[in-house]
C-alpha cells in the first residue's frame, strides 16, 4: 500500500503532513511511503531526511496518480481530484460543510474521503483529533502576538522605580485553544479572565489560574462534540452587553467563539470596541471562519479607534515545526489504529464508531449522514 504527501498548495501553508520519523514509524509497518520532492522545506526537513526515514521521492503528478491513500494539511482543489488514483482514500482537512463541490467531486471520482475535522471527540479517537492539536497551538500563538503588539508587559513587576501593574487578558471561549490561551497568558504573568457558555468549562479555568466570568444566559450548554451551542439574539445581545464591560478594562481580548460547520458568531461589535481603551490588541481567532470581531479582516491587522485588531489566519502555521509534528502524529494514529499487520494495509471500515463519524465519501457515494442533510 504506498501512502503519498504531497507539498501544500494553499498560499502561505507552512505545515506539513508527515515528517521523517513519522515516516519511519510507518514503514516499519511494511507501508510504501512516496513524498513530493521539498515536502519539508518549510519545517527544514530535507529530502534526504526522508530517504533516510525509507521514503522515495516522487514528481507530484505520479505521486497522486499511484498512491492509495494521500495524506495532507489543507484541503485539495477540485481540478486535482481527478488526478487520484480512483478508490484511494484522501485523508486532510477538508471544511466539508463548506465545499459541496469539492465532496461532489470525491464522490464522482469514487475517492473515500476522510475529514480531519470530522474526526470524533471521543477518548478513543482523542490521540487522532487534529482540530485540538492544532486549536492548542493556535491559543499559545494567540497570545504570544498580542504581547508583541502590546505597548506593555505583562507581569506585576516591583522596581525601585515603582510598581507596574499586571495586564489584564480576556479571553472569551474556554475551549481547547481557549484555555491555552489563558495558561499561555498566565504564565506571562498577566491578571487573566475568562468566559465560556458553559458552564461546565467554569472549574478548568479555575484550575489554570483565571477568574471565570458568569453572565445569566438561561439555558445553554454545549454539543455532543464538546462545541459550544448557537446563542439566540437575546442572548448575544445580553453576553455583549456584559462582556463590554469586561473588554473595556481589558489590554488584551482573544475570541475563540466557533460553531462547528457553521460561521462564526459576532461575539464583539463596533459598540464594544468603541469603549475599549486604545492600545488595547484584540486577537480575533475565529477569522477564519467568519470572525467573532466586527471590522476583523483575514489575514490583516486593523487599527479601530486605537484598538489594534489582529484577523491573522493559520495561526498554528507560525509554529510549523510542533504544528507539523502534532498532525503528523494524529495521522499516523489514525492510520495505526486501522492497519492489518498480516496484509500491511489500511483497512478502512464504514461502520467503525471513529471512521463513521469522519468519513465523507466512499464507493461513489456521500456516505457521512451530517453532510448527506445539506443535499
Amino acid at each position: 500500500m504506498l501512502i503519498g504527501i504531497p507539498k501544500e498548495t494553499f498560499p502561505g501553508e507552512t505545515r506539513v503532513a508527515l515528517i521523517p520519523s513519522s515516516v519511519d514509524r510507518l514503514v516499519k509497518k511494511g507501508a510504501q511511503i512516496a513524498v513530493e520532492p521539498a515536502l519539508g522545506a518549510t519545517i527544514r526537513a530535507s529530502d534526504e531526511e526522508y530517504k533516510k526515514a525509507g521514503a522515495q521521492i516522487l514528481d507530484r503528478k505520479s505521486l497522486l496518480s499511484s498512491s492509495d491513500i494521500i495524506l495532507r494539511v489543507r484541503k485539495p482543489s477540485v481540478e486535482e481530484i481527478p488526478l487520484l488514483k480512483r478508490g484511494s482514500i484522501h485523508i486532510s482537512f477538508l471544511d466539508p460543510f463548506n465545499e459541496p463541490q469539492l465532496i461532489d467531486a470525491f464522490a464522482k471520482n469514487n475517492i473515500s474521503a476522510i475529514s480531519m475535522e470530522m474526526i470524533p471527540r471521543t477518548t478513543l479517537a482523542q490521540k487522532m483529533d487534529a482540530l485540538s492539536s492544532q486549536a492548542n497551538l493556535a491559543g499559545y500563538v494567540a497570545v504570544v502576538l498580542a504581547t508583541e503588539r502590546l505597548d506593555r508587559i505583562l507581569p506585576m513587576m516591583m522596581t525601585p522605580a515603582g510598581t507596574i501593574a499586571p495586564s489584564r487578558v480576556f479571553v472569551i471561549g474556554a475551549g481547547v485553544a481557549g484555555l491555552q490561551a489563558i495558561a499561555t497568558a498566565k504564565r506571562l504573568g498577566a491578571r487573566v479572565e475568562a468566559f465560556d457558555t458553559r458552564p461546565v468549562v467554569e472549574e478548568q479555568v479555575k484550575s489554570l489560574g483565571a477568574r471565570f466570568i458568569k453572565i445569566d444566559l438561561g439555558e445553554t450548554g454545549q454539543t455532543s462534540q464538546g462545541y459550544a451551542k448557537a446563542l439566540t439574539p437575546e442572548q448575544l445581545a445580553k453576553q455583549r452587553q456584559e462582556m463590554g464591560k469586561i473588554c473595556s478594562n481589558a489590554d488584551i481580548v482573544i475570541t475563540t467563539a466557533q460553531l462547528f460547520g457553521r460561521k462564526a458568531p459576532i461575539i464583539i461589535t463596533q459598540d464594544m470596541i468603541a469603549q475599549m481603551k486604545p492600545g488595547t490588541v484584540v486577537v480575533d481567532l475565529a477569522v477564519e471562519s467568519g470572525g467573532n470581531v466586527e471590522g476583523a479582516q483575514l489575514n490583516e491587522e486593523v487599527v479601530i479607534n486605537g484598538v489594534k485588531i489582529i484577523g491573522l489566519g493559520n495561526l498554528p502555521g507560525r509554529v510549523a515545526v510542533h504544528a507539523s509534528q502534532m498532525y503528523s502524529s494524529n495521522l499516523v494514529n489514525l492510520i495505526e489504529s486501522y492497519w492489518d499487520k498480516d496484509q500491511k494495509i489500511f483497512k478502512l471500515n464504514p461502520e467503525d464508531e471513529i471512521i463513521k463519524g469522519c468519513l465523507i465519501t466512499h464507493q461513489g457515494k456521500i456516505v457521512n449522514e451530517q453532510i448527506k442533510k445539506l443535499k
